[in-house]
């Protein structure tokens, strides 16, 4: 989006601009399913193919997050600090970092966990990016929340999802634990150096969650504040 269209949509709403790039976030984070789908069946034409679609993604949330911290509006006229907004927009942006960077380093070794593994591993990544999901819910209810004077059900509702972001991190600890505890059952068997990067991965995958988390906390202070 060129940076007179990011002007554009600040003048109808400043906090839009947060909302489509985390939208971008997203929908690179949530490319990991397919990904490793395609790992675990040795396409990795496909593999390949989805990570080109991951780094385009971060790419272009790369993009908004210049352009919005080029034309973010400051002054008396904000209704909420702008700091805040540039601070949420730094942790968002991360999230697609990680995801550019786990898709990175599979393809680079061409990792495949093993079978034991697979199950845990995918039902762990679900969770961590239901966390990515719930933060993209939460921002989006900011124009909404900004209309009701950062008051009411909106509010409330907001609170429930910063709340809900906590518990799925900790299942994805839990989720984490289980994984680990697999791949050491088996650890033996495989190369000790991809073994290595594994472990790596799966630390990865938890700072998706951890960084959504992370969005909703900088989100709840945002409103603490107004």
């Amino acid at each position: 989006m060129p940076v007179n269209s990011i002007l554009g949509v600040f003048a109808k709403s400043p906090l839009k601009p947060l909302e489509q790039h985390i939208d971008k976030v997203d929908e690179c984070a949530s490319l990991l399913v397919p990904f490793f789908e395609a790992t675990i069946a040795g396409n990795w034409d496909e593999a390949i193919k989805i990570r080109k679609q991951i780094s385009l993604r971060e790419n272009e949330a790369d993009t908004l997050k210049r352009e919005i911290r080029l034309t973010l509006p400051g002054g008396l006229f904000m209704p909420v600090e702008r700091t805040d907004l540039l601070e949420l927009l730094t942790q968002q942006d991360k999230i697609a970092n990680k995801a550019k960077d786990i898709s990175g380093r599979i393809i680079g070794r061409q990792l495949v966990f093993p079978e034991p593994v697979q199950d845990a591993f995918a039902a762990y990544l679900k969770r961590c990016l239901d966390a990515v999901t719930l933060a993209k819910r939460a921002i989006n209810e900011l124009d909404d929340l900004l209309e009701t004077g950062f008051r009411g059900r909106e509010l409330e509702l907001i609170a429930n999802m910063i709340t809900k972001l906590d518990a799925i991190e900790e299942d994805s600890d839990d989720l984490q634990i289980q994984v680990r505890r697999q791949l050491f059952a088996v650890e033996s068997e495989l190369n000790p150096i991809d073994v290595m990067f594994m472990y790596k991965i799966i630390e990865w995958v938890g700072g998706l969650a951890d960084l959504a988390e992370r969005v909703g906390s900088r989100l709840e202070l945002m409103l603490a504040r107004n």
